[in-house]
C-alpha cells in the first residue's frame, strides 16, 4: 500500500507488481484435455461409429441392388412365358366349325396385318381338320405390295395343300393391296356399301426446291453416285429420274393387274374403262364389274356358303407380355438415343 505522505522523487511513475500464478493453478483446468487415454478413446468411438454406418450403408446398396436384378428377371421369366402363349387363337373343341383371320388396317412389316402374323394365323386354320373352311375378314386401305405379295402366295399355296375353300369378306374397305390379297381367295363377299378396287400403284413425297429459293437457302448434298439423292425432297428430280420411278411403278402395276386377273379368271368385266386405273367403286358396282362375287358377310358365308356355323377367330394378336415388351423397347430405344445425344460428336 503507497503511503500517502511519502513523495516520490520527479519522473518517477509508481507501478503495480503482478503477481503470475502458480504453476499448480494454471495447469489443473487443462490436465483432463491432455490426458492420452481419454483422447484415444473419443476418436475410437468415432472411427467406429463411422465404419458401422459405411457397413449399414453398403448392405442397403447391396439389397438394392439385388432387388433390382431379381425384378428384372422375374419381369423377363414373365415375359418368356407368356410368349409361349403367343400367336393365333387356340381352340379344343373338335367340332365343325369356320375359321376366320382378320386382316385389319395398314398392310405392312411390323403391322397387325402383315404377312408374318397374317400367315401365321392362315396356317393354323388351315392345319384344324376341324375347320371346313377360312374366312379372310378384311378392313384394310392397302398398303405394301411386298407384303400382299407374299400372303397372295401363301394363300394359293395353303388351299392345294390342304384342299379347303377360303373366302374373303369385306367390312368397310378392300382397296389396294387389300384386294391384292383378295384376289387369291376362291370368292369375295362384299357389303353394298363397301369400298373396293384401287387397282394401281403409288409413290408420294414432297419437294420444296422452290421454296427454298425464293427463301434463299442453299442445299447441300454430298453424294457418291449421281442418283443417290433421288427422291431427296429438297433436290430437284430430272426427267432420266421421273422417267425410272415410272417405269418401276408401271412395273409393280402390271404385276397387281396380272394378280387380279389370275384369281378373278372371266368374272372381271375387262372392258370397264379404269378397271384398273387406281378407281374404287361401291359393293355393289364391285359385283357387277366383277371384282367381287355376291353380297355377305361372316355370318352368311359360315352358314349358306361353308356350311358351318360356329366361328372361331383365329386371328394372331399380341399378348400382354408382347405390348409390355414392346413398351419396354420403345423406352429402352428413346433412353439409347438420348444417351447418344450425350455422347461427343466426330467434327
Amino acid at each position: 500500500m503507497t503511503d500517502p505522505t511519502r513523495r516520490e522523487p520527479e519522473g518517477f511513475e509508481p507501478f503495480e507488481r503482478t503477481v503470475p500464478l502458480s504453476s499448480s493453478s494454471a495447469s489443473t483446468p487443462s490436465m483432463a484435455n491432455n490426458d492420452p487415454t481419454s483422447q484415444t478413446g473419443w476418436e475410437r468411438a468415432t472411427l467406429e461409429k463411422l465404419a458401422f454406418a459405411a457397413l449399414r450403408e453398403q448392405k442397403s446398396t447391396r439389397r438394392w441392388k439385388t432387388f433390382v436384378r431379381l425384378s428384372w428377371l422375374a419381369f423377363f421369366i414373365f415375359l418368356a412365358w407368356f410368349a409361349l402363349a403367343r400367336g393365333t387363337a387356340t381352340t379344343t373343341t373338335t367340332t365343325a366349325h369356320t375359321a376366320v383371320v382378320e386382316i385389319k388396317g395398314e398392310i405392312a412389316n411390323g403391322a397387325d396385318a402383315s404377312a408374318e402374323f397374317v400367315i401365321a394365323a392362315m396356317k393354323t386354320a388351315f392345319e384344324d381338320a376341324s375347320a371346313k373352311g377360312v374366312i379372310l375378314l378384311i378392313n384394310s386401305p392397302g398398303g405394301s405390295p411386298v407384303q400382299a405379295g407374299i400372303i397372295n402366295d401363301e394363300i394359293r399355296r395353303l388351299k392345294a395343300k390342304h384342299n379347303k375353300p377360303v373366302y374373303a369378306v369385306v367390312e368397310e374397305t378392300c382397296a389396294s393391296a387389300a384386294y391384292y390379297i383378295a384376289a387369291a381367295t376362291d370368292k369375295i363377299y362384299v357389303d353394298k356399301a363397301s369400298i373396293v378396287g384401287s387397282i394401281g400403284v403409288l409413290m408420294d413425297g414432297f419437294g420444296f426446291t422452290g421454296l427454298m429459293d425464293k427463301v434463299g437457302v442453299e442445299r447441300r448434298l454430298l453424294t457418291a453416285g449421281e442418283n443417290k439423292g433421288f427422291l431427296d425432297p429438297f433436290s430437284p428430280m430430272n426427267d432420266a429420274q421421273r422417267a425410272h420411278a415410272q417405269q418401276m411403278l408401271d412395273q409393280i402395276h402390271a404385276q397387281f393387274i396380272n394378280v387380279v386377273k389370275t384369281g378373278r379368271g372371266d368374272r372381271l368385266k375387262l372392258d370397264t374403262p379404269g378397271l384398273f386405273s387406281g378407281l374404287f367403286w361401291s359393293g355393289q358396282q364391285a359385283v357387277d364389274l366383277g371384282l367381287a362375287d355376291q353380297l355377305g358377310n361372316v355370318d352368311f358365308v359360315a352358314r349358306e356358303v361353308i356350311k358351318a356355323e360356329d366361328v372361331i377367330d383365329y386371328t394372331r394378336r399380341d399378348n400382354v407380355a408382347e405390348k409390355l415388351a414392346k413398351k419396354f423397347g420403345a423406352a429402352f430405344a428413346d433412353a439409347s438415343v438420348s444417351a447418344m445425344r450425350t455422347l461427343p460428336a466426330l467434327r
